[in-house]
């Protein structure tokens, strides 16, 4: 099977790409587009397949502006086409792991008896396991795995994108309403397209070689 991308186009995406430091306010990402991002997110992998987040797309300009002051005075929340916010489940109960299993049962025909080893092993891990007394740790790094995805795949498309962890999450959480909805703002990524006079993006990108950060072992 072919590559369905050139390596070269890839890697010109990723040489092009950096954590935009200013955004367009006046443009916007068509919605077409953005639609295929928000599929990225949704195909994004997770451990046991669980997927223990919400992905939250604020556009409302009067919302954004009001969340730079939780965002140590970063304008990229406001001033981007949309506003990604990736939050983490805090908990997650034997229910939750019987809606991954009648997905599976819907979307692969497999019935309960043939994924109860598969649901008692989740189980035991994050429910009942070790792994249950830091839920939100487990799930906030699955988070990353979505934010990794949607940039590389942000890139692609030609927009711009900023990975932020320099924000207040409670107060995040306030302004969304997600903690009675049993959530937690885990990490932010503003989408959009940079504005011409932002100088880093014409800096060369820092990076340690290759050969000092991939080791081949046969």
């Amino acid at each position: 099977m072919s590559s369905p991308i050139d390596p070269n186009d890839l890697l010109a995406a990723m040489q092009w790409r950096y954590a935009t430091k200013r955004f367009d306010p006046a443009r916007r990402i068509p919605d077409e587009i953005w639609s295929a991002l928000e599929q990225t997110l949704v195909l994004t992998p997770s451990s046991y397949g669980m997927q223990p987040w919400e992905f939250l797309v604020v556009t409302r300009q009067e919302l954004k502006e009001s969340l730079v002051p939780h965002s140590w005075g970063q304008r990229q929340v406001a001033d981007c086409s949309h506003l990604l916010v990736i939050a983490c489940r805090k908990t997650l109960g034997e229910q939750d792991v019987d809606r991954l299993m009648k997905a599976i049962e819907l979307t692969q025909g497999r019935p309960a008896e043939q994924t109860k080893g598969y649901r008692d092993m989740i189980v035991q891990d994050v429910v009942t396991g070790p792994r249950s007394q830091d839920v939100r740790g487990w799930a906030q790094l699955q988070c990353y795995i979505a934010l990794g995805n949607f940039m590389a795949a942000a890139a692609l498309l030609g927009i711009d994108t900023c990975p932020m962890e320099g924000f207040l999450p409670d107060a995040y959480d306030e302004a969304l309403g997600l903690a009675e909805r049993g959530l937690a703002t885990a990490v932010l990524c503003p989408a959009g397209y940079r504005h011409p006079e932002d100088k880093y993006a014409s800096l060369p990108k820092v990076r340690f070689p290759a050969s000092e950060l991939v080791r081949h072992i046969a």
